[in-house]
């Protein structure tokens, strides 16, 4: 008979689970479990990025910023606190997540609301305390759901591509070729010069729309036996969960069928890390595209290629000193790129044995997992 779960093995074993992008595995009540302690990774980096807001606010007076040239010396820290905030936010919820104690993670959520709180304050008045309210409670209702468990796994996940960036940098030499003549197609920066922001953008998350639904689809169909398998067969003894906290729990005689949220977290997870692994490919080439472009345009280039399109542009609602039509040329060749090696991957098979295939077995160990974790917690209730 197995033994019942104490109260740290369950905080342990859902953790696992949530560590892994699979919440759709514990239970309800199990999912709602320390929400403010769980919730301070999010909040802790949701702080940051209020109390950069904040900084800037107090160098320029406004939440606006605009540079018109050379910028000044203030103007260059709004640009640092600016180009560090998204990173400092990561490591700092990385931090939050991985280095505390569940008690200092919950003293550190109260702390992160109240400080978002009052710089919202302090920035805008009622307006911004409104809208730091909604934020609190939307990271609040996403751990309790368990859609921050998935987001969090997808962010490390992230990171780790981000280390692997030179590898990426390789993998994506070849798109360069294609891509090329995109970029030096004068009618493509016409589009770039004279398109609003708003229409680029719902045509770029249309057309990354299409490329998830496909990953989405084509992951489906990857994961299809190995959902039957984990309902209905035997599991093979190749699969190693020794650094589990299952090693020691037997495979239980039957195991309970996958639910529909499941089998779509599964699915979902697998998606999700095929999009951030080949996002950073497509970012890395934008990246490239970018520089290249700061190089080649001077003015009399820009206004050949945009019909006398503008020097400045702007972005997160800053005026920099960069073409708006290198930024949303950039944008573009960031979607196209990304929906050409969605596609691409489909019959790369040194993507599926060096990315795929092992993230697939990793899946199929969790699922492993959580037929012995229903069976210790089928032993907790008797």
């Amino acid at each position: 008979m197995a033994v019942a779960l104490e109260p740290a093995v369950d905080d342990d074993v859902e953790g696992w689970f949530l560590e892994r992008g699979l919440p759709a595995v514990l239970t309800v009540r199990a999912r709602a479990r320390h929400l403010l302690s769980r919730s301070a990774p999010a909040l802790a980096a949701y702080a940051v990025v209020v109390l950069a807001l904040l900084v800037v606010y107090a160098l320029t007076g406004t939440s606006e910023i605009y540079i018109d040239g050379a910028p000044t010396p203030a103007e260059r820290i709004v640009l640092a606190v600016v180009a560090l905030t998204v990173p400092l936010a990561v490591l700092v919820g990385r931090v939050v997540s991985h280095r505390l104690s569940r008690r200092t993670q919950l003293i550190t959520s109260i702390i992160a609301a109240l400080v978002a709180v009052v710089a919202g304050v302090i920035q805008g008045g009622v307006s911004h305390l409104v809208g730091s309210v909604v934020v609190v409670s939307v990271v609040a209702v996403g751990t309790a759901t368990g859609a921050g468990a998935v987001l969090g796994w997808a962010v490390r996940l992230t990171m780790v591509q981000a280390v692997a960036m030179g590898a990426l940098f390789v993998r994506a030499l070849p798109v360069l070729l294609l891509t090329v003549v995109v970029f030096l197609n004068s009618y493509t920066w016409i589009l770039a010069s004279t398109i609003s922001r708003t229409r680029l953008m719902v045509a770029l998350l249309f057309l990354l729309a299409i490329s998830i639904a496909f990953l989405v689809s084509v992951s489906n169909s990857r994961v299809g036996s190995m959902l039957s398998e984990a309902v209905t067969g035997p599991h093979r003894d190749t699969h190693d969960l020794s650094s589990s906290p299952f090693a020691a729990t037997p495979n239980p005689a039957a195991a309970d069928p996958l639910t529909w949220g499941e089998r779509c977290n599964v699915v979902v997870v697998l998606a999700a890390a095929q999009v951030a692994h080949l996002m950073m490919v497509a970012i890395s080439i934008a990246a490239i595209y970018f520089v290249l472009g700061l190089i080649v345009l001077s003015p009399e280039l820009l206004g050949k290629w945009t019909g006398g399109g503008a020097s400045d542009g702007t972005v997160l609602g800053m005026t920099i000193p960069v073409p708006q039509s290198l930024i949303h040329m950039t944008l573009i060749l960031c979607a196209l790129t990304f929906m050409y090696v969605s596609a691409r991957t489909v019959g790369d098979e040194d993507y599926k044995k060096d990315f795929l295939n092992p993230l697939i077995e990793e899946l199929h160990v969790t699922l492993i997992a959580r037929n012995r974790y229903r069976r210790l917690s089928d032993a907790h209730e008797a």
